[in-house]
């Protein structure tokens, strides 16, 4: 396929392997997704679903229904360090909320509430299952600042 003629896929739909779907869920309901439970109930300990407001899916799947549909997971796969979640919230004082009411409820927090030098407020938590939770605002480009160095 000739990159002049591609159209760049969309995001749709991220799946996390969690190891309890409820505790997640609730993780992410707190946080402010509208997670729902599998339709049929004997699924509710394998799957949720949010669908997020731009269409995006997250999908919460325990491990032994991610080995269903993707057979060539491991243990070793689950355990490697993974990426950073962002979800973009509505203002730089909702990083500061949505920061607080996560790490009050007890969640560990990777990044504290930060001021970024591309221009957006940001913070990151952590999910039940050890995955990286970031919380962003909008890009303001009067906040932007050169980078720090690179890493060494």
């Amino acid at each position: 396929m000739s990159s002049d003629t591609a159209t760049p896929p969309l995001l749709a739909q991220i799946n996390l392997v969690v190891r309890d779907v409820h505790v997640a869920s609730a993780f992410y309901r707190l946080l402010g997704l509208p997670m729902q439970p599998a339709a049929h109930p004997d699924w509710a300990a394998h799957h949720a679903t949010a669908i997020l407001s731009n269409g995006t899916r997250l999908e919460l799947d325990s491990e032994a229904f991610a080995q269903q549909w993707d057979p060539g997971l491991s243990g070793r796969a689950l355990g490697l360090p993974g990426g950073v979640i962002f979800f973009r919230v509505a203002s730089r004082e909702e990083v500061d909320r949505v920061f607080e009411r996560m790490t009050n409820a007890g969640y560990p927090a990777h990044q504290q509430p930060e001021d970024a030098f591309w221009g957006a407020r940001y913070a990151i938590v952590e999910d039940p299952d050890g995955n990286a939770v970031g919380i962003m605002s909008e890009i303001d480009n009067d906040k932007r600042r050169p980078p720090p160095p690179p890493p060494a």
